[in-house]
């Protein structure tokens, strides 16, 4: 972001809006776009997908035409999209909204969005395949163990912070110095661009963990309703997706793409899909409670327009 605007007390704030699943974020989102001169602004690694509507619980076409939502369907289900791709799109989003004197107002769960945004992303390269397969070739010929004893020489730090049974996170650590000439410990100690001026973060939870499961459970069999597996059918059609894409392994995806190959009954990939979007909630809850500067309102609370109206109102 342009340091002008970086440095530029007087801009409109920004109100970031997170919480876990099915807590209620698009719902109070609207009812703020009703009340405040605010653009939103789409902070989910899922609804940048097109063609995955249902299972990601986006907003319908008359919500979305009533409530315009900025970073839904900017991706193909094959592509990738990354939280440095997030951000130079929000970046952009944002200095427009406050440009035209309005309130952007970012919702969603993806929690490493909200943080790269909050706290400024590092400038790690992208995957390069090519350095990828050489160093997964020379892991089959010389061990992982051995791979992790080069790390030691040039990145101890990382070495000592990555296990030689970790075979994921240690290719990424060689693959970043091959590719770049620095350690993965180097870039990640450098921030980039961040949310400036006033920035208002709210998290809406349950005050009961079952109440929060009620939910999940009923909306999975809402779109199950709604025609989930027709999604889902069609999506594998198309013979150029498979689970290992992004796409795919957002949660209940890779479930009902399971079921319709055979390998889970209906009633198991319900069970399986809703313990999934459970887990997703646990971890976007976990990621929320270490969080600095948020503000808690309760998904039972009837009066969360009014506090969130009542802290912009404030500034």
């Amino acid at each position: 972001m342009p340091n002008s605007q970086a440095n530029n007390a007087n801009q409109p704030p920004v109100i970031c809006l997170m919480g876990p699943t099915a807590s209620g974020k698009t719902a109070l989102a609207m009812a703020l776009h009703d009340n405040l001169p605010c653009d939103i602004i789409s902070v989910d690694s899922a609804l940048v997908f097109r063609d995955m509507d249902i299972g990601t619980a986006k907003p319908s076409a008359e919500e979305l035409q009533a409530y315009p939502h900025q970073l839904i369907d900017i991706r193909d289900p094959s592509e990738s999209y990354s939280a440095a791709d997030f951000c130079q799109d929000a970046f952009k989003a944002i200095e427009k909204s406050r440009a035209n004197g309005r309130i952007p107002l970012l919702v969603g769960g993806t929690m490493m969005y909200f943080k790269s945004l909050i706290d400024g992303i590092s400038p790690l390269p992208e995957a390069d395949q090519s350095i990828r397969q050489a160093i997964a070739r020379e892991a089959k010929d010389k061990g992982w163990l051995a791979m992790h004893q080069a790390l030691e020489q040039f990145d101890p730090v990382a070495a000592k912070r990555i296990h030689p049974n970790d075979p994921q996170r240690l290719s990424r650590a060689i693959e970043v110095y091959r590719k770049t000439g620095h350690t993965l410990t180097q870039l990640t100690a450098i921030k980039g661009d961040k949310l400036s001026g006033n920035v208002l973060q709210f998290a809406i939870a349950p005050q009961e963990r079952s109440d929060l499961h009620a939910r999940i459970e009923l909306r999975f069999e809402q779109m199950i309703t709604q025609g989930f597996q027709q999604e889902v059918a069609a999506l594998m059609h198309r013979g150029d997706l498979h689970l290992d894409l992004p796409s795919m392994r957002c949660v209940g995806y890779r479930q009902m793409w399971q079921h319709l190959q055979g390998e889970y009954q209906h009633d198991e990939m319900i069970f399986r899909g809703v313990c999934a979007t459970r887990q997703l909630a646990k971890r976007q809850l976990t990621w929320l409670r270490n969080w600095q500067s948020l503000q808690w309102l309760s998904m039972e609370d009837e009066n969360n327009l009014q506090v969130i109206l009542s802290a912009v109102s404030k500034l």
